[in-house]
């Protein structure tokens, strides 16, 4: 092991690569950032910006670890050509505050929680994720696991246009 190989293992936060990685997080990752994860890599794909940005999601709570996103938000993605079959809930570690540049809450008792969480350092990579959006900046993502079908579609339409700002706030701001 080389001695730049043994240092990035004891600091992960240091990068050997360019990626810009971007995380969404929800209660259990099963509806609001799955799909957010679906839709921006689906942007990110599209722009050709695969080797330059990654995308993951994941949930504050244990509940749904392993399964595949609520059948709501799979058939609302599916209706709109997005496939979310790939992925899997699972729970956010303290070690996705140092690897992600980008670290983003579904509402405000999320990024209540992961500020809580993250260690001071990280704190600026926390953000409400609807402050990218052009008209909604400051509110939260509402939860449509129990509500009806329109708040399938309405969070598919908010997350939808945050995510477009998002994407060119990352290109814009890293110069790709």
């Amino acid at each position: 092991m080389s001695l730049f190989e043994s240092t990035f293992r004891h600091f992960p936060e240091i990068r050997i690569d360019n990626v810009i990685k971007v995380l969404f997080v929800c209660t259990g990752n099963i509806c609001r950032s799955p799909t957010a994860d679906g839709v921006f890599r689906k942007l990110v794909r599209e722009a050709g910006l695969e080797n330059h940005i990654s995308v993951d999601s994941c949930g504050l709570s244990a509940y749904h670890v392993g399964e595949q996103p609520d059948p709501r938000s799979s058939e609302m993605a599916k209706s709109r050509g997005l496939d979310l079959s790939d992925i899997r809930s699972r729970k956010i570690n303290p070690n996705d505050y140092l690897q992600f540049d980008y670290v983003l809450a579904m509402d405000h008792g999320h990024l209540r929680d992961m500020r809580r969480q993250a260690p001071n350092t990280h704190q600026n990579r926390i953000e409400l994720f609807l402050d990218y959006h052009p008209t909604l900046a400051g509110q939260s993502v509402p939860d449509p696991y129990y509500g009806g079908p329109n708040g399938f579609v309405d969070v598919f339409d908010m997350i939808e246009e945050a995510s477009v700002r998002l994407l060119s706030d990352i290109r814009e701001k890293h110069g790709i």
